[in-house]
């Protein structure tokens, strides 16, 4: 089984749940020392999917794919074109750009580009999982945290709109299920938390978990967008866009994560109570 992404947020996870199940994996790493925290017992092969090229040897003898796409579009075509003669499967990591609901239908290129390498997937043959992860819970730590180290205060845009936190090890967990399991080709899984919360309570809560009250102050939108550097404008853009058209209304909550999982999805107080010393200064591995 090839796991391409393995060393990020979500492909690391995956990486742990398929090992801890017994399930043989190869990582698939742009370079060979990003692999270093890889469970000893996983098979590393470099290869760059910019370079459709180098990833020979990491397909060879593989049925299943996780895909994580983590690369400009142009090689996207040849790339899945690889995939489907050589594997029988795929699991895609995409986004949910078809659910109904105003957060999600905002003009956003990475939903194009989801779009597209949906449909060549499609085109091949390939049985297919399609996994459609909403707003992860782990977004709390990037964007928030260096506030909380600094004087506690959280200025933040759109403080009333709703979303739905997912806790990655929930993702990981439906993908690890998704790839060592048959039944399901053709599935098509958004996956959100089991809540909907404003982003101020958000911000409260990881306050309560930290036993240090946090205070909120809405930023304005303008002010939101000249503090994002530059290279990162047209994600502050979509999400700003995001956040305007969820105000007002509640968040997307699906229970695709229980349904699958045969559990309660986590909560986001659980996300944030299991991952507070990395709020705090103190980092700790996420898992």
């Amino acid at each position: 089984m090839l796991v391409t992404g393995a060393t990020g947020r979500i492909g690391r996870a995956v990486v742990d749940q398929l090992t801890d199940a017994g399930v043989p994996v190869r990582a698939l790493v742009r370079r060979s020392e990003a692999a270093v925290t890889l469970p000893p017992d996983v098979e590393i092969v470099n290869g760059d999917l910019t370079v459709p090229e180098s990833l020979g040897a990491a397909l060879q003898a593989v049925s299943t794919v996780f895909l994580v796409w983590t690369a400009p579009p142009q090689t996207a075509a040849a790339v899945v074109d690889l995939l489907a003669a050589h594997a029988q499967r795929v699991v895609y990591l995409s986004a949910p750009h078809r659910t109904p609901h105003p957060f999600f239908r905002q003009p956003n290129p990475m939903a194009a580009l989801h779009a597209e390498i949906e449909r060549l997937i499609a085109a091949t043959g390939l049985d297919s999982t399609i996994v459609r992860p909403g707003m992860f819970a782990s977004n709390a730590l990037f964007w928030w945290s260096a506030a909380i180290r600094g004087d506690g205060v959280v200025r933040w845009p759109y403080g009333a709109a709703e979303t739905a936190p997912v806790d990655d090890r929930d993702v990981a967990a439906v993908i690890a299920r998704t790839l060592r399991e048959g039944g399901h080709a053709g599935g098509d899984y958004v996956l959100t938390g089991p809540e909907s919360l404003t982003q101020a309570e958000q911000i409260r809560i990881v306050g309560d978990a930290l036993g240090s009250p946090l205070t909120f102050e809405e930023m304005p939108p303008d002010e939101f967008r000249r503090e994002t550097p530059e290279a990162s404008r047209p994600a502050a853009d979509m999400l700003l866009a995001a956040w305007n058209a969820a105000t007002g209304r509640p968040a997307y909550v699906t229970s695709t994560v229980s349904d699958l999982l045969g559990r309660p999805a986590r909560t986001f107080r659980q996300w944030v109570t299991d991952h507070a010393t990395l709020f705090t200064g103190n980092p700790a591995p996420m898992n």
